[in-house]
């Protein structure tokens, strides 16, 4: 009964990432980035300029410091997402789906500057800062304020991250031999203490991991791709032609349709760069920053980084391998990829696991409880951590593709509310001429 169930709900998501989702992300997407004359490739350099010169700004007034509020918001896109659940995307879509995961980055990178530039157009003080997000513009692209109770109620489940908690509860008790509810325990112990700090703990804690996993991972990745370089034109010549035509079935590879090739590609990589669901636009809401345009543009460069180098090393790691067609569990893909170039990758890997999916877990839950405090100033906080703390031990015992899909629906619906509602507020984002 609960089996059927959970097909149930992954054909639901599937039909939505294969049909509603790729009209969205694609179109309205690329409507922003022809309007904006390709925005996200004439001010690249200038973006990541911008992103070194907000290291010397000083907080002025009210709000979080940019740098802090960029790591807070990357901390929840950067995580186990990039490193297992983009590996789903080929196990059932095939190499293909890379290419419509690439598609989701390229064109999500203007949905994502879009929803923040609309939360901090109409984000409000409050407290001595700001708080913002689309619960603050839906109602004003839907004529009521429903569209904001509903949009809280679904990141609020969102933002209980159990897909990245069960991936790091196993990794940590099946490699180092730790009993599972010693570690569930230890990770709920670390996560609420993180969180009850607010967005500026959890900033501060993402600036402090992330960059070293950005380094010690491309690092490990760039050497094999270097070993594996006359492969390369290979894998890439079954990435193009997996994008548009039905896979057959390879080693443990089933075979996928082109339906199923672009919901895995869309749906992994809008899952792992958090497009549309909101998560960002709330955090970014927070900063002292008032310039706009230069803040909302901060959003490309962390999808560049996301997509474009965490998410592809992944993907070309597992299929130069050839581990994606073979029986191994999702969650080891990566592992034993990168073992047959370096050693203790056992040790290694569920540490990484661990660091990538506590920054994720606290950025996330940190933006569940602004919607629950939304929709309950007084009781909001209190039921939402009694909710979290039951959700991710429950989830932390069931099979990890079940979580995910979850996750991966609930952020369909999200998508589906939110982008409807940038679509209808479209005009009032601007671009740096």
């Amino acid at each position: 009964m609960i089996a059927q169930f959970f097909i149930l709900l992954e054909t639901i998501n599937d039909f939505i990432w294969g049909y509603f989702a790729f009209l969205l992300i694609v179109g309205l997407g690329g409507y922003f980035t022809i309007r904006s004359r390709f925005y996200q490739l004439r001010k690249f350099f200038a973006i990541v300029a911008s992103f070194f010169f907000f290291f010397k700004e000083k907080t002025k007034g009210e709000g979080i410091h940019p740098i802090k509020v960029f790591f807070a918001a990357i901390g929840g896109c950067i995580g186990i997402g990039n490193v297992v659940g983009i590996c789903t995307a080929v196990q059932l879509g095939g190499p293909g789906a890379i290419f419509w995961t690439w598609i989701a980055g390229f064109t999500g990178m203007l949905i994502q500057y879009a929803e923040v530039f609309l939360g901090m157009k109409y984000r409000i003080r409050k407290l001595g800062g700001y708080e913002g997000g689309p619960m603050y513009f839906l109602p004003k692209a839907y004529k009521t304020k429903i569209a904001a109770v509903v949009f809280s109620i679904l990141l609020a489940i969102y933002g209980v991250e159990i897909f990245m908690f069960n991936v790091m509860a196993d990794s940590l008790s099946y490699n180092w031999s730790i009993p599972k509810y010693l570690v569930v325990g230890g990770l709920l112990s670390l996560i609420f203490y993180a969180v009850i700090g607010g967005i500026s703990r959890v900033g501060e804690i993402c600036a402090a991991i992330i960059p070293i996993f950005i380094l010690l991972y491309l690092g490990m990745g760039l050497w094999v791709l270097w070993k594996n370089l006359s492969l390369l034109p290979v894998v890439f010549k079954s990435i193009l032609h997996g994008a548009f035509t039905p896979q057959a079935a390879v080693g443990a590879f089933a075979g996928s349709s082109i339906l199923l090739t672009i919901s895995m590609g869309l749906s992994r990589g809008a899952y792992s760069g958090d497009l549309g669901v909101g998560y960002t636009s709330i955090l970014y809401t927070a900063t002292s920053c008032k310039d706009i345009s230069r803040i909302s543009a901060l959003t490309i460069l962390s999808i560049f980084i996301d997509t474009f180098v965490i998410s592809s090393l992944s993907i070309l790691l597992v299929l130069l391998t050839e581990k994606w067609s073979t029986p191994l569990h999702v969650t080891l893909m990566v592992q034993e990829a990168l073992s047959e170039f370096f050693p203790f990758m056992h040790f290694f890997m569920p540490f990484f696991l661990f660091l990538l999916g506590y920054t994720t877990v606290i950025a996330y839950l940190v933006v569940g409880l602004k919607c629950a405090h939304y929709l309950s100033p007084k009781y909001g906080k209190i039921v939402y951590y009694i909710y979290a703390g039951l959700s991710f031990f429950l989830f932390a015992f069931i099979d990890p593709t079940q979580a995910f899909v979850i996750m991966s629906l609930s952020g369909a619906l999200l998508l589906l509310l939110n982008l409807t509602g940038i679509f209808l507020l479209r005009k009032e984002v601007t671009f740096e001429r």
